[in-house]
């Protein structure tokens, strides 16, 4: 388990601040290799594939409940076997820390 996961978003000042390139380089080796860094660096997003809709959707109602637990909240685009997922931090003008921990979470999530 990562020390990503183990955060939560409301604990800390810093999670409202866009990381810099070295910030964020450090912050994406502790992904799973599955999560791309937007070609503006400002964004992280990772496509999941399941083998039905009812899959797809218990996984996005798994997003919700983070979502909610973390107050931050990614755009997601579901289709009928798969979810792509992107987190941005829009009042920091980019990728910030929240982003990274709801990442960690989801992964996290998958591996339970």
């Amino acid at each position: 388990m990562n020390e990503l996961s183990q955060k939560h978003c409301g604990e800390m000042t810093a999670c409202m601040i866009a990381l810099d390139e070295s910030e964020t380089e450090a912050m994406m080796s502790q992904l799973e290799p599955e999560w791309q860094l937007g070609d503006d660096s400002k964004s992280i997003s990772c496509r999941y594939d399941f083998d039905n809709y009812y899959q797809t959707m218990a996984f996005v109602n798994v997003i919700a409940q983070i979502a909610h637990q973390q107050d931050h909240h990614p755009e997601i685009n579901v289709s009928y076997n798969n979810c792509l997922v992107t987190y941005t931090t829009h009042s920091a003008g980019g990728l910030s820390l929240k982003d990274l921990i709801c990442a960690a979470k989801i992964n996290r999530a998958l591996q339970l």
